[in-house]
């Protein structure tokens, strides 16, 4: 873009234009940026204080951004934390403290600037930095981003950077033990140092509480101004026209005129002639300044969940120029969209329903926690593939869930691109929080830091306060605690909950809903015939309940519900030896298992639907068909009662290590049985039988927008595919809307052939221009009592180049077949299904081995091979 500058004089001429307002003008430059960024991420040393024993003068080297505890992996002073048992021999790293430094050279033209900033965008957590031996900085909080001006403490040529941990369990009880009300309310010493809650460990995951410059470090030099924040504030959006202010917050050191332009267009679309912009003059103060600029975008091109339509973003750039000379430029991307949660009184209480752009949006999805013990590890490849798998299971929606960190850029433009709205916590996990003045000055900043940074990420549709403090008053010690202190308690939960964290999303960022806590009702009473805010569901698992028990609850809006399994052969094998792998209940399996009675849990829960795996291989996969089969009944119950019910969001999609837990996908990325169970019952059109109240419904479930004509075929039959009813019907599918489309009394199916309820069952199929859009099966008697033939699967591989096809048959029913490739990584189309009585499926296969190597280690079962009795190895038959 050019800009014409005339005597100092910034001379445009604003337009009407059709997408906005727009300048025209085109006669010099402006000279480049002025304000300059110099990175500090490489040169970096450590040292464990207190011994100093580490090579020369103790120093080793280290990674900025990282931690102490990769640290010390990269140079073999420790082994690997998440092999066997080593978790519990490395506690000692969170007792000691540790020293970072970096030598670094400092130019002349860089002290030139009229101001120089040392920035650290993230500090784990309790560290004081020194720059040339003055102290310049104490932080407490990892999540906030700490800028101090520094260039009275700089000199030309080389300066030393340090920054001092002290031992985050030290430093945290230091702080605790200066509130004279933590010794009545018993609130952790931990929480007194802001960190993320799941480094103490949690019912999934390790305990690593470690220490670090975990975000980038820079020194930022400027003279006159700079660009602090730029956001893109959407006044009221619709298809027709977007109303936008373009948000510019500059810095100036001190008060004079400046040019401020914004200029944009589609991301990724071709710019035909110049971008559209618009600018202003300002006359600045001293100090932050907050420069509006109104952009009107007709016609725009708005941002969809995934599912609802496309994800386009537009690009806007600010320029901050100066006495004829641009200082500083800054790029935001923004996906157009209106975001309403909607609250409306109701039949069943009051609703809980976001509407994305007019449209109800039923939210699909499933809570996700960190993606590592150490967060420097995950990549660009780990976000993509975890959130890929999620939109290719037909996921709308992911929570970011309470206890872990805010995540980078990054995981958020994948978001963004992807159509996943997030649900985003602010990162208080369970524990009670402090209450102290300091304290809430603290975790002011922290939000504002937050919401700045993301706020202009259209996949963000909620920020949500924390996770379950709310309810945690009413937990063992603090339910138990006197009424005056419960009532400090409780001012002081509701101005941090309901006051300075409101506050700040409404001054930041008013366009997106903010919700107290998960669950909350918003402090609303509840009760059998009143339903409003959003849910946990434990009492499957934690209550050891039947998974029936699911369809008992009539939750508006469902955020956490979750049963675990263990991940399959080839992880375990990543983190065990083989002695390791006798039974679930070996030491190691239980270093592994981070809740208390998991893996009796899950046992206890398998032998009341399946008898005793034969194996250790076959309880991992019956395991998997466990929970899958328990989500899976949640899950529909809660799509099936739309409107009633908004959400489903299952506890959880990823893991942060090789464990058992309630992920679906485990911590190398590979798919459990729920994750391609969670493709079918999200499945956009979800045809869904039940059996209620003396007779076996067929529900279709629709997330889409408009009318859908399709064929519906429901059949009874036996296990070697006789067809004993059968009813084929075109149906109007009702978009937004869950609805019964047969009823057939159970007498009706008794008379037809099923008076033995164990040897049938019922399948529901759903096409539409000859594509199937569901397939659902359901049995007639409880599970245990069903009587599965042995199958014998007959497999076909084809093709090369690393794309193959699979095709796979039996002459009976098979569920829940489920192909492993042994030591090999497969991308597989489909796993964990159901194979009809003569059916042949195809399923796609990538991956790099020959296919070969892929037939030699290719094995294929079925549920009835996973006992010793009743059940033998199915047989792959190889093809002709």
């Amino acid at each position: 873009m050019q800009v014409r500058l005339m005597r100092g004089v910034l001379c445009c001429a604003l337009i009407g234009v059709a997408g906005g307002i727009g300048i025209v003008q085109a006669q010099a430059q402006a000279k480049p940026a002025q304000n300059a960024v110099v990175t500090l991420d490489y040169g970096w040393q450590f040292r464990q204080i207190a011994s100093g024993q580490n090579g020369e003068n103790g120093w080793l080297p280290a990674t900025v951004p990282g931690d102490v505890h990769l640290d010390l992996l990269a140079n073999k002073k420790i082994p690997d934390p998440f092999f066997r048992d080593n978790e519990a021999k490395l506690q000692w790293i969170e007792k000691e403290s540790w020293e970072y430094q970096l030598k670094f050279d400092v130019a002349p033209g860089l002290l030139a600037q009229s101001n120089v900033d040392l920035v650290f965008d993230g500090l784990d957590a309790a560290s004081t930095v020194y720059v040339n031996g003055t102290q310049v900085l104490t932080a407490d909080n990892m999540f906030r981003v700490w800028r101090v001006p520094v260039k009275g403490h700089l000199h030309a040529g080389s300066n030393l950077l340090r920054v001092v941990f002290p031992s985050p369990i030290t430093a945290a009880q230091k702080v605790a033990e200066g509130d004279p009300w933590q010794a009545k309310t018993g609130t952790a010493a931990k929480t007194y140092i802001r960190k993320a809650a799941y480094e103490y460990g949690w019912d999934w995951g390790p305990q690593f509480v470690t220490s670090g410059i975990w975000r980038a470090v820079r020194l930022e030099a400027w003279n006159k101004v700079r660009i602090a924040d730029f956001a893109i504030r959407q006044r009221d959006v619709s298809r027709d026209v977007a109303h936008v202010d373009a948000e510019v917050e500059v810095e100036a050191a001190t008060a004079g005129p400046a040019r401020i332009t914004v200029n944009y267009h589609q991301a990724g679309a071709p710019v035909a002639g110049m971008p559209v912009f618009v600018t202003v003059a300002a006359n600045l103060h001293a100090g932050r300044n907050i420069v509006d600029l109104p952009i009107e975008i007709r016609n725009p091109k708005l941002w969809y969940p995934a599912g609802y339509g496309e994800q386009p973003l537009y690009e806007f750039t600010a320029q901050l120029g100066i006495a004829g000379q641009w200082a500083e430029q800054r790029t935001a991307k923004a996906g157009l969209r209106s975001i309403v949660l909607d609250r409306h009184p109701d039949q069943w209480g009051r609703s809980f329903q976001l509407v994305v752009n007019g449209i109800p949006v039923f939210a699909k999805g499933a809570d996700v926690i960190p993606f590592d013990s150490f967060p420097n590890r995950v990549t660009t490849a780990d976000y993509r593939r975890i959130l890929e798998s999620a939109r290719d299971a037909n996921m709308n929606m992911i929570r970011h869930w309470g206890g872990g960190y805010y995540e980078t850029d990054e995981f958020y433009q994948i978001c963004d691109e992807l159509g996943i709205m997030v649900w985003q916590d602010f990162q208080f996990g369970n524990d009670w929080q402090p209450g102290t003045y300091a304290f809430k000055l603290n975790i002011e900043a922290e939000a504002d830091d937050q919401v700045r940074r993301l706020r202009n990420h259209p996949s963000i549709v909620v920020w949500c306060g924390n996770n379950e403090t709310e309810e945690a008053l009413n937990w063992g010690y603090e339910a138990k605690l006197p009424a005056d202190v419960r009532f400090q308690m409780w001012q002081d939960y509701l101005t941090e909950f309901s006051g300075i964290l409101t506050r700040v999303v409404a001054r930041l960022a008013p366009e997106t809903p903010y919700w107290p806590s998960s669950p909350s009702a918003d402090y609303e009473a509840v009760s059998s015939t009143y339903h409003t805010g959003d849910d946990h569901i434990w009492d499957v698992w934690h209550g050891r309940v039947p998974f029936s028990t699911y369809e008992t609850h009539h939750s508006r809006f469902v955020t956490e519900y979750g049963f675990q399994s263990f991940p399959e052969m080839k992880t375990i094998e990543a983190f065990t030896q083989p002695e390791d792998r006798t039974g679930i209940f070996t030491p190691v399996m239980l270093a592994h298992q981070k809740n208390n009675e998991g893996n009796s849990i899950i046992h206890d829960y398998l032998l009341k639907d399946y008898p005793e795996p034969k194996d250790f291989s076959s309880f991992l996969y019956v395991s998997q068909v466990l929970q899958a089969e328990g989500i899976k009944i949640g899950a529909e119950h809660f799509r099936r009662s739309r409107p009633e019910t908004m959400g489903s969001i299952f506890w959880q999609l990823n893991d942060c290590w090789p464990v058992a837990s309630w992920s679906s996908i485990d911590y190398y990325g590979r798919w459990k049985a729920l994750q391609y169970y969670a493709r079918r019952f999200y499945a956009p059109v979800l045809v869904s039988p039940h059996v209620e109240n003396g007779a076996l419904k067929v529900y279709i479930v629709s997330d889409e927008v408009k009318t859908r004509t399709a064929n519906l075929r429901v059949r009874l039959m036996d296990f070697d595919g006789k067809v004993l009813l059968e009813y084929t019907h075109a149906v109007n599918v009702t978009p937004l809307a869950s609805k019964v489309h047969l009823d057939w009394p159970l007498k009706k199916l008794a008379d037809a052939g099923a008076a033995d309820t164990t040897h049938v069952f019922v399948v529901a199929d759903l096409t539409s221009d000859g594509t199937q859009l569901s397939r659902n099966l359901v049995y007639l008697a409880p599970v245990k009592e069903v009587h599965l033939k042995p199958a014998s699967l007959r497999i076909e591989t084809t093709g090369g180049n690393g794309n193959y096809k699979i095709r796979v048959s039996s002459p009976v029913l098979a569920r829940d077949v489920y192909l492993s490739f042994g030591s090999l990584d497969v991308k597989l189309s489909e796993n964990y299904f159901d194979l009809l009585p003569g059916e042949t499926v195809e399923i796609t296969a990538k991956s790099t081995a020959t296919l070969d190597a892929l037939k030699a280690q290719l094995k294929a079962i079925s549920l009835t091979d996973a006992f010793g009795n009743g059940g033998r190895q199915a047989t792959v038959v190889a093809a002709p």
